[in-house]
């Protein structure tokens, strides 16, 4: 499932710098700003087929579900991210041993997926998915994003639960958030647009991008210490976290989303 050739993925990077800027709608300045390294995911374009990311998204969700074989995984990079927001628990899952030890463990929950519509995007993230979770008869919606790097691979997770308010725009005639009003942390993370989608979380542009957006700097500080940041969010979730996050009571306030001090309002990893 990790087979994929660096030749083609050197390739590609050539392309890349050509096509910067072009489909995707990335900034040229910005794609090659450092080399490229701190690129935004939106520099990158599709390198593989579209059933390529289809199948790739649709496979994550194998791994929380409990009748599948905990063999199998989608093809995860080195630094790959999943990043939940509230009413979840925004950084529950970072590097592709920790979300494959992650995945395993999460077997151990009954969990079933009821329902699943997974499509292709030409524009980052390449793969959207709405999905109903069903938690022993407990239904749960959920929206996700899935980011790739030019080999293929999963980049970066972003969920939210699919309820009005709480998804990544509130422009109902909008149901992948393909328009201009749509709020998402994976466009705003440097270094996920370089060829490797490889980010840097001590690079200067790291530290800039933290500076001058507040969600950037939530996941900057979480991911510096990412055990200790989930293990704190879980604790202060309420007892009935799973409930509220499948169903939330009502739409959420600003501070709900997100709180500048890192606190979420209330929340848990969806995948539980």
């Amino acid at each position: 499932m990790r087979s994929h050739a660096l030749a083609s993925a050197t390739l590609v990077a050539l392309l890349l710098a050509s096509r910067c800027g072009g489909e995707s709608g990335g900034d040229a300045r910005e794609c090659r700003a450092d080399g490229g390294a701190s690129a935004l995911s939106t520099c990158l374009v599709a390198t593989q087929a579209p059933d390529h990311y289809i199948e790739q998204s649709s496979i994550y969700f194998d791994t929380l579900d409990s009748s599948v074989s905990p063999f199998v995984q989608p093809d995860y990079s080195e630094l790959v991210a999943r990043w939940e927001w509230p009413p979840w628990l925004l950084l529950t899952g970072f590097t592709e041993k920790n979300m494959i030890v992650t995945d395993v463990l999460l077997k151990l929950f009954p969990t079933d997926i009821a329902a699943r519509d997974c499509r292709f995007f030409p524009e980052q993230p390449f793969g959207r998915c709405r999905v109903v979770f069903d938690y022993s008869g407990l239904p749960c919606p959920i929206y996700e994003e899935f980011t790739f790097n030019d080999a293929g691979e999963m980049t970066f997770i972003e969920a939210w639960t699919d309820a009005p308010g709480w998804l990544p725009t509130d422009d109902p005639s909008d149901p992948w958030a393909e328009g201009a009003r749509v709020h998402r942390l994976s466009t705003k993370v440097p270094g996920l647009g370089n060829a490797s989608g490889r980010i840097d979380l001590d690079a200067p542009w790291m530290e800039a991008a933290a500076s001058a957006d507040a969600d950037v700097a939530e996941f900057l500080r979480r991911a510096r210490d990412p055990l200790r940041s989930w293990l704190a969010a879980t604790l202060a979730a309420p007892p009935d976290f799973t409930e509220q996050g499948c169903a939330p009571p009502g739409p959420p306030s600003s501070a709900a989303r997100l709180r500048p001090d890192g606190r979420s309002s209330a929340g848990v990893d969806h995948a539980r």
